[in-house]
């Protein structure tokens, strides 16, 4: 049999996700939906030795009070890492399907293509989040896959959220003179220029070789003929100093900041930087006084069929941001108008996740991607080590790979989530449980959005395993077998998404 072997994490994940983007008038869409390079494993590890018994209590913290349940107390059993709703990842993979071929593996991140599917958990009524712990047996003995899903409170109508103010970063570059780039993010700003309100603002901030200011922060009342000239007057040019772009951006956006508004940077960019600083770290290191004295967070738009994937997360990542991938004005307008409008404004802030088995029940375990938002177990309570920001609307889903010990029953794990307050920076802590007679009897006869989850998952195992020979998941399918699993869940849910995932599945295993 397989082993899915797990290790501690190493080191602290220094800066994640961050909801941020606008709101655009006349859009519409709550679907719920949140949508790595190394092995995914994570934690836990084999114990043979007989387990320590479990305490009881409980894992609820409000406004400074605790009461904790040691559920695992060995940190071997704890598993903590900084939310994420990144789902350009997923997006990229799709586009290089369509062009006849397979993604490279160190592009693909399991928790991308997790994020990318709408969920329905149950909603919280305030800031914060509900948790939700469920799962499924596979068919190798033992293991199961266990669900950790996080949901925010459902995003407010428009008149209700608080003016925009968004600098936008727009590569010139020559190779954003291809079809759907520079086109794409004109077309795009053109039709939001239209649907923001008159009280939000907006600058523009170009480059290529050097970085320009095409627009000062400029109110949308009044004055959107100017926006659109702005606009409809960029051009491709030459070389990409990406870092000149942001670091520009971030200035502008600091020219213009708005008190009592949302303050944005969002970048559209192939992220193919070739002048000037080109990694992510002397970039973000660049402007970290104006991100963390004016909480100002990139939003990153990803462009291109060559599109610079490494570079893009890594200034998402480090930079408290946000990035989705879009190919076709379709994707555009979704991401406009369903996407962005769930970031306009912040349900927590510095947002962790720590999920503790139980070790009378689990023998090991492994959490699938999430490769660069590991945190240090002892650092789940330290508020000086950044966590994701996240958006009202949005779900975050994380997926264990969890073998019980034979026979053993009872409590299985306790997730907690910690997050702070928007505007008080209180901490707060919600925590949901899951017993082993909780587990469905098979992943494939599970709820359906469990099962859409599973799947995604073996489809970003597949593409990060070439041959399948290092397959992280148990019970994984070949591409075949889960294309037809994939087609009669489709049928079953009617979700238009889930159908493109089974076509994106069925165009894989040709190309494999």
């Amino acid at each position: 049999m397989k082993r899915y072997g797990t290790r501690r994490p190493a080191g602290v994940l220094l800066a994640l996700t961050a909801a941020c983007g606008l709101l655009l008038t006349g859009c519409s869409g709550d679907d719920g939906s949140g949508a790595q390079k190394s092995d995914a494993s994570y934690g836990g590890g084999s114990h043979d030795m007989p387990p320590p018994p479990a305490s009881e209590g409980s894992n609820r913290y409000e406004g400074g009070e605790r009461e904790s349940r040691e559920v695992a107390p060995e940190p071997d059993y704890l598993s903590t890492f900084a939310l994420d709703v990144d789902t350009a990842s997923y997006g990229y993979a799709r586009r290089t399907l369509d062009e006849g071929r397979l993604p490279a593996p160190s592009t693909v991140r399991p928790e991308e293509f997790v994020n990318s599917f709408r969920q329905d958990y149950p909603r919280p009524e305030g800031d914060g989040f509900t948790v939700t712990v469920d799962g499924a047996r596979t068919d190798e003995e033992d293991w199961s896959l266990v669900r950790v899903g996080l949901a925010t409170r459902t995003a407010e109508g428009d008149d209700e959220r608080p003016p925009a103010a968004l600098t936008f970063v727009i590569d010139i570059s020559g190779s954003m003179g291809e079809p759907d780039r520079l086109d794409l993010a004109q077309e795009v700003l053109g039709t939001m220029t239209d649907r923001l309100r008159d009280d939000d603002s907006v600058a523009l901030v170009t480059f290529s070789g050097e970085a320009e200011t095409v627009l000062p922060m400029t109110r949308l009342d009044g004055n959107r003929g100017e926006i659109h000239d702005a606009i409809d007057g960029l051009e491709p040019t030459d070389s990409t100093n990406l870092g000149a772009g942001v670091e520009t951006g971030y200035e502008t956006a600091v020219e213009g900041l708005r008190e009592s508004a949302t303050n944005r940077v969002v970048l559209v960019s192939d992220a193919l930087a070739n002048t000037g600083e080109t990694g992510a770290d002397a970039v973000l290191e660049r402007i970290a006084e104006s991100r963390r004295e004016h909480g100002i967070t990139l939003f990153g738009v990803g462009v291109g069929s060559d599109y610079g994937d490494a570079l893009r997360e890594r200034l998402a990542d480090r930079g408290d941001g946000h990035t989705v991938y879009v190919s076709d004005e379709e994707d555009a307008r979704g991401v406009f108008c369903e996407e962005l409008p769930r970031n306009i404004e912040l349900a927590a802030r510095d947002a962790k996740a720590q999920v503790a088995f139980d070790p009378a029940t689990v023998a090991e375990f492994r959490l699938v991607g999430y490769d660069n938002r590991r945190v240090a177990d002892e650092d789940f309570r330290d508020d000086r080590v950044d966590g994701g920001e996240v958006g009202p609307g949005h779900t975050v889903t994380a997926l264990y790979t969890v073998r019980t010990r034979p026979g053993a029953g009872g409590h299985l794990a306790t997730a907690t989530v910690r997050w702070l307050d928007p505007d008080s920076r209180t901490p707060h802590e919600e925590a949901g449980d899951l017993e082993t007679d909780g587990l469905e009897e098979s992943v494939w006869r599970a709820r359906p959005r469990l099962t859409v989850t599973a799947t995604a998952a073996h489809f970003a195992d597949a593409l990060r395993s070439p041959g399948h020979r290092d397959s992280a998941l148990p019970g994984a399918p070949g591409l075949g077998e889960l294309s037809e699993r994939a087609g009669s869940l489709a049928a079953r849910t009617e979700d238009a998404d889930v159908r493109e995932l089974a076509e994106a599945i069925r165009t894989a295993n040709r190309l494999d």
